[in-house]
């Protein structure tokens, strides 16, 4: 399997939040880095901009003077680590300046082979964490990587990860300093049911939490027995998980439970609020587009934000204000411009496929009924297209649009071979004289069709693009039927693929399948490079 990736909204919202992850870097490959002199190993630790450099001969004495050493394992070669470098070295030195008890390491993991395949370092970069010189029980680093995301998950895993509160007074304090607060109560705070709890706080990074077994505590926040409570400063303040009837904690549910209601019913779109979005359960997103200084705006927010409690866990409500300089994209994206507002527009994020309400008046009722046609599924998609050109069939290669779109690609008579492309796509470009020659080859063929869409412009209800380019095959049948194209990209293999029924050859089959399973070990964070994971098909762009 390749990896998979969600298109349209999410990429564009995605795009607005700066995070080191995103920067781009020229990958490189193992070949792009001269062989290193051979110098002779020792126990002598040095440093590179306030980091360890460690190998083989040194790693142990790392572990015997750092109570704590985070590690990367590192490829010279790749992008990502390069990427990580500058935020990596900023922590480091940030530690060292604290006299923290935590340092900063790397291993070159194609130097080090052996330190490598110890800590299962396939991908790169591989983070991570050892405790008390314990090299049996390494711990993967699972959090961002930026300076900020460094800091605060060593935070949690070298000190408190909970607030214990022993009083009224503590509790106050920290409810008083968050906007939200996840507070643990507990009659026993060694049981299994606080374990989970604090396993909990070591996987959500930036949640503030407490944690007590105070009776006091118990009766002021009206607390009966084992629970855990979410404590906010907005909406309805605060929302209670009781544990369940067999009286354990589970932790999923726990997670569930805190992402469910950390947000705000109405949440602002920005940098702080994307991740919170995104990584939702809830993938209908309705989003109102106001100016925010507008007084009949404000008021259509506030038939927004009462509708929102209805649809809770079933749409999130998102706000974008037009006077953010952040969000042209956005506004491009759904067509709509500034004299359309105020305007509500809603998109399933799993199927890319976006709805507008019917009419231009904005109130409780419209919204209601919008929100719930979507959910019923009687409200349709609204699907945009470019114009059919005059000469979309005059080239070898056709031009597909939205509007005859299903008239080409389902014609039962007619094997169509549709790329789905993006105008700014590099891989794309580099396909594009091959994909004219393909249609060269096959212009005068009585049943086969290569085509071409827009995919930035042109959308349709039955075709989910997941990446660019991304190229489907529509066989010529009575039903509609679609095959996601997933081989090599050049002409040899579209030709096998065409001439055998839109089936690829089994040795050809056999190959792009040993090629995924290479992708599915490093590709499950797409953070991660291997020299494996080099095939071209492995490189779609967003």
């Amino acid at each position: 399997m390749r990896l998979l990736h969600v298109l349209g909204f999410t990429l564009l919202l995605c795009a607005l939040c700066v995070k080191a992850e995103e920067v781009e870097v020229e990958e490189g490959s193992p070949e792009d880095v001269a062989e290193p002199e051979e110098k002779e190993k020792t126990d002598e630790i040095r440093e590179e901009k306030d980091v360890l450099v460690l190998h083989s001969v040194n790693f142990d004495r790392a572990l015997r003077e750092n109570k704590y050493l985070l590690v990367e394992f590192y490829a010279p070669w790749c992008g990502h680590c390069r990427t990580l470098e500058p935020i990596y070295a900023e922590v480091a030195g940030l530690l060292k300046k604290e006299s923290s008890a935590v340092r900063l390491a790397k291993v070159d993991a194609i130097e080090e082979r052996d330190l490598a395949e110890e800590f299962n370092a396939n991908s790169f970069p591989t983070i991570k964490f050892l405790k008390d010189g314990n090299r049996q029980n390494a711990t993967d680093f699972s959090g961002k990587r930026t300076v900020k995301g460094i800091t605060k998950w060593l935070e949690r895993h070298t000190g408190p990860s909970a607030s214990v509160l022993d009083d009224v007074k503590s509790a106050e304090a920290l409810l008083d300093l968050h906007d939200v607060v996840v507070v643990g109560f507990f009659q026993d705070l060694e049981g299994d049911n606080a374990k989970t709890f604090y396993d909990v706080t070591l996987t959500l990074m930036d949640v503030n939490f407490g944690i007590t077994s105070n009776t006091e505590l118990f009766k002021k926040y009206d607390v009966q027995s084992d629970s855990v409570v979410l404590f906010k400063k907005f909406d309805d303040k605060r929302a209670d998980m009781p544990i369940s009837e067999d009286g354990k904690l589970d932790k999923g549910e726990l997670i569930s439970f805190i992402n469910s209601n950390r947000m705000e019913l109405v949440i602002p779109f920005d940098e702080e609020n994307a991740e919170l979005i995104f990584s939702s359960k809830v993938h209908k997103h309705i989003l109102l587009f106001i100016n925010s200084t507008v007084k009949s705006h404000n008021e259509v927010l506030e038939d927004f934000r009462a509708v929102a409690s209805e649809f809770k866990d079933k749409v999130l409500f998102i706000l974008i204000d037009v006077l953010s300089d952040k969000v042209g994209h956005v506004l491009k994206y759904f067509s709509v411009s500034e004299n359309d507002i105020p305007i509500a527009r809603l998109i399933n994020t799993d199927t890319v496929l976006k709805y507008a309400m019917d009419g231009s008046t904005v109130n409780k009722d419209t919204l209601r009924t919008f929100c719930q046609g979507v959910l019923d599924g009687t409200v349709k998609p609204n699907l945009k297209s470019q114009e059919i050109p005059e000469d979309w069939d005059k080239n070898p290669v056709k031009v597909l649009v939205g509007k005859n779109f299903n008239e080409v690609a389902f014609d039962e008579t007619k094997n169509v071979f549709v790329e789905f492309y993006a105008p700014w796509c590099g891989h794309c470009k580099e396909l594009t004289p091959i994909w004219d020659e393909l249609g060269e080859k096959y212009k005068d063929h009585e049943n086969i069709i290569i085509a071409k869409m827009d995919a930035t412009e042109n959308e349709v209800e039955d075709v989910s693009i997941q990446g660019f380019p991304t190229i489907k095959y529509f066989p010529a049948v009575a039903e509609k039927k679609m095959v996601d194209y997933n081989g090599q990209r050049d002409l040899e293999t579209f030709t096998k693929f065409l001439d055998n029924g839109g089936v690829l050859p089994e040795e050809e089959d056999k190959d792009d399948d040993d090629n995924d399973e290479d992708e599915d070990e490093v590709l499950n964070d797409s953070t991660e490079e291997s020299p494996k994971s080099t095939n071209e098909t492995s490189k779609d762009e967003l």
